[in-house]
């Protein structure tokens, strides 16, 4: 099965936190064969950053290159998934999260995620 990393854990890879991330969250991405980052997420990324939100080590053009050399796949957003209506509804009104949950549930994935409105969804890898 494979799993889409959420953006903290997608962060947490690209700057070298994994190991700080909760034990069930670690195994969760790691007992999966294939694992995804959304474009949402870099979306997601490139605006906390401009608005200085969020600080990488990075520059943001390379985050695309980061995806391919930590042997992930990139998953591109598509009318399916902005259009999809989440059932269960998630415990969160933030439309990354959501379009995250959406793709998840069109691509027959499972969620890696340390966002507490979204670890109890049936979605989420967290639980499996």
């Amino acid at each position: 099965m494979s799993v889409l990393l959420d953006t903290h854990i997608f962060l947490a890879l690209i700057e070298d936190r994994f190991i700080d991330l909760p034990e069930r969250v670690r195994h969760a991405v790691q007992r999966h064969d294939k694992h995804y980052i959304s474009v949402a997420s870099l979306w997601e990324i490139a605006i906390k950053q401009r608005l200085g939100k969020l600080h990488l080590s990075v520059p943001l053009e390379m985050l695309p290159k980061l995806v391919t050399l930590l042997g992930l796949s990139l998953l591109l957003i598509d009318e399916r998934h902005v259009l999809h209506d989440l059932e269960p509804k998630p415990a969160t009104r933030d439309p990354f999260d959501r379009l995250l949950l959406a793709q998840c549930a069109i691509e027959g994935f499972q969620l890696a995620t340390i966002d507490r409105a979204l670890v109890d969804h049936r979605l989420s890898a967290t639980l499996s």
